[in-house]
């Protein structure tokens, strides 16, 4: 058996580049001006065309989708990252708010604007990945500062229920990237 040299490109690696880049030459303008339609701006238009071909090819590892319907199969992919786009977008704006009242020596760096923002981008993500009643019992507790039972009495639910919620976001908390 012989071991591949460090560099070197599969047989399906370069099927798989040849066939993105055949579904990139066919579709790549038409995505684009889609993009701009949506977000109204060329800059982040051509960001997620882009993007949609990385998702393409970091998806489909082993076989690219090209079947009847490529313009749908990169419409879902792209209407998944303008989602995301517009959600960071609502963050970012939510924060930069918050920041604007603070008096100039007590606002943070450029820098540290942009620690901040990708901090709060993680875990919006990972509270958006939680199921909604995990999420609300979670919120609850460390925002609103109620204690476990007055969480299960205000959402008529045992205290073990409650536990087990706090339990799983405990985890999402912890293998936060």
């Amino acid at each position: 058996m012989t071991v591949p040299e460090k560099g070197a490109v599969s047989v399906a690696d370069m099927s798989l580049q040849r066939e993105v880049g055949m579904l990139y030459r066919a579709h790549h303008n038409w995505l684009y001006n889609w993009l701009r339609g949506k977000l109204g701006n060329t800059c982040d238009a051509a960001d997620l065309a882009h993007d949609t071909f990385v998702r393409v090819m970091i998806g489909q590892k082993k076989q690219l989708f090209t079947g009847d319907t490529p313009r749908a199969f990169l419409t879902h992919i792209a209407k998944g990252l303008v989602v995301d786009h517009w959600r960071r977008q609502d963050v970012e704006r939510a924060f930069l708010d918050t920041i604007a009242h603070l008096p100039e020596p007590e606002a943070p760096s450029p820098e540290a604007r942009m620690l901040i923002l990708e901090a709060l981008l993680r875990i919006d993500a990972m509270l958006r990945s939680m199921p909604a009643q995990t999420r609300n019992i979670f919120l609850l507790a460390q925002l609103d500062g109620l204690h476990y039972q007055d969480i299960a009495d205000r959402l008529d639910m045992s205290l073990i229920t409650v536990k087990r919620h706090m339990r799983t976001a405990f985890i999402a908390c912890l293998t936060l990237d």
